[in-house]
């Protein structure tokens, strides 16, 4: 009769699944703070504790019918720890007369072999890792878990939520409040792409608008290049009508138009202007040479 495994391995074993069933299959993380993660989890220690209280039953029944000097091989095995035996199992070596009963009849050039049973940690890797393989796998082609996409996706939704929410409250950018930011720069590009390109060109250089890489301005009502940009953003042109002002009309929000405007004098001041040799639209309006600074 062998002795058995204590209840609290079997309830480590279960947690420790339990635990990695939820990280593969959970749709979040948050699982944590979830009732039903917990109720899982004391369900299955009661279960466990069931089980091993009917096999206490099973082991007393199987001990009352063992001779005297089996009762007592029984106890003195059981007496010895379970992760001393776990021990022993992988790094006790045989005594000399243990070895000549484990010896296999046969050999070569000297060489002889034992019997030697696998450890029993080695055997219970072995049978985890094939498992885990199945499990892994299993996930892995039926759910979005350990997929890179699937997981950009969700950070990137989770992302974009958490700035609607800090926009909500917020405060709103205005003329007053916009400020130059090179980090804003990258942004800027893309907002520009998107509603600007149309009319001023490919990196500003103008054509049904005018080009917003040279030192003319048609519209001046900033003393600084990125404010005017933004009060035009805003406003729109007094003297013409397809320059929108697209913050009033909702098409951008002050947050966009801040970007733009720091795109916009990063193309005229930070770098070289577009000019009509390389595929430039001509100066329009006047020359106008702006207050130092971004503000």
């Amino acid at each position: 009769m062998k002795t058995r495994t204590p209840i609290s391995v079997y309830i480590a074993v279960t947690i420790g699944l339990t635990i990695m069933a939820f990280e593969m299959f959970a749709s979040d993380s948050g699982y944590f703070t979830s009732p039903f993660f917990w109720a899982l989890i004391l369900i299955a220690i009661i279960l466990l504790m069931i089980m091993n209280s009917i096999g206490d039953m099973i082991e007393n029944e199987s001990f009352s019918r063992l001779s005297e000097e089996e009762k007592k091989q029984y106890l003195a095995e059981k007496s010895v720890p379970y992760y001393q035996k776990l021990w022993n199992s992988a790094f006790k070596k045989q005594s000399v007369t243990e070895e000549k009963d484990i010896l296999i009849d046969h050999g070569f050039d000297g060489i002889t072999e034992l019997d030697n049973s696998l450890p029993k940690w080695w055997i219970g890797l072995f049978w985890f890792g094939c498992i885990f393989c199945v499990v892994y796998l299993t996930a892995f082609s039926f759910t979005d878990y350990a997929h890179p996409e699937a997981e950009y996706t969700k950070e990137t939704k989770t992302m974009l939520a958490s700035i609607a929410e800090y926009e909500k409250t917020a405060p709103q950018i205005n003329l007053e409040t916009a400020k130059y930011s090179a980090d804003n720069i990258a942004e800027g590009q893309e907002l520009f792409k998107t509603n600007c390109v149309t009319c001023h060109g490919d990196g500003g250089k103008g054509g049904i608008g005018p080009n917003l890489t040279d030192t003319h301005w048609i519209n001046i009502k900033e003393k600084s290049l990125f404010k005017n940009v933004f009060w035009m953003l805003e406003n729109g042109s007094p003297n013409n009508p397809t320059m929108r002002p697209f913050i009033k009309e909702g098409t951008i929000t002050g947050k966009d138009a801040e970007k733009i405007a720091a795109y916009i004098y990063h193309i005229n001041q930070e770098s070289s202007p577009i000019t009509a040799a390389q595929g430039g639209a001509a100066p329009q309006g006047e020359e106008v040479k702006w207050e130092n600074g971004n503000n």
